[in-house]
């Protein structure tokens, strides 16, 4: 196997839903904007999630990851401390804070039981904790051996297609709409990496009143069947 084969393989394993972290657990608001008619269909569904990829996961948090892998591969351990605690802060409410400290605890124990962590590493996890999941994901891809640039489109299609299992479970939406929302959106992954990757720091954002909202409100939501 090459090496870049090898790193594909590696990355796969990092975006399946087989990863168990439990981003299965989570809509990030979407089962709020259901139950409130926002999202009621396939194009209500595509717009939400669209707009969150471009405006929210591209000028937010696979920017956070982005530095974050080039800190890890370049160990620069107080540049990577500086964007794991940007990301923590920027977590507008106790459900998105929960979210990524639940994912990225739980990351962070499936790498130390899968033994693939060198010393910096582990040094890195013990004094970032409680960490976030960009930053847990930036030193599996580390670990692995995943050039930052893959690791960054990975993490957006594993948060998509974790989004489009949600809406076909609320909406609902059938297999094949599922599908057709992935090989759409999916489309738009390359340039919401690149959007990533190229961002200015100064011009990273979280402002995300919509998905905010949407997120506390499905706090206290009556019926849910994701997590809070």
């Amino acid at each position: 196997m090459t090496e870049d084969a090898h790193a594909l393989v590696r990355l796969l394993q990092l975006a399946s839903p087989a990863l168990p972290i439990g981003a299965y657990s989570y809509s990030q608001g979407l089962e709020w904007a259901v139950e409130a008619g926002t999202v009621r269909d396939a194009a209500g569904a595509k717009t939400w999630i669209g707009d969150l990829l471009v405006h929210v996961q591209a000028e937010g948090e696979a920017a956070v990851l982005a530095r974050l892998c080039a800190a890890g591969e370049l160990g620069d351990w107080p540049a990577f401390a500086r964007w794991n605690a940007w990301f923590r802060a920027s977590r507008e409410c106790a459900e998105l804070l929960a979210e990524t400290l639940q994912m990225g605890g739980s990351l962070a124990k499936l790498l130390a039981d899968l033994n693939v962590l060198d010393e910096a590493a582990k040094t890195a996890f013990a004094a970032n904790s409680p960490i976030v999941l960009p930053a847990a994901f930036a030193l599996a891809a580390r670990a692995f051996g995943v050039p930052a640039d893959a690791a960054v489109a990975g993490y957006l299609w594993s948060w998509l297609e974790n989004q489009v299992l949600a809406a076909i479970k609320l909406v609902p939406l059938g297999q094949v709409a599922g599908q057709k929302l992935l090989l759409a959106l999916g489309g738009q992954v390359p340039a919401a990496a690149a959007r990533a990757r190229s961002l200015p720091d100064d011009d990273l954002t979280s402002f995300a009143p919509g998905l905010a909202l949407a997120s506390i409100r499905h706090e206290t939501q009556y019926s849910r069947l994701f997590r809070s």
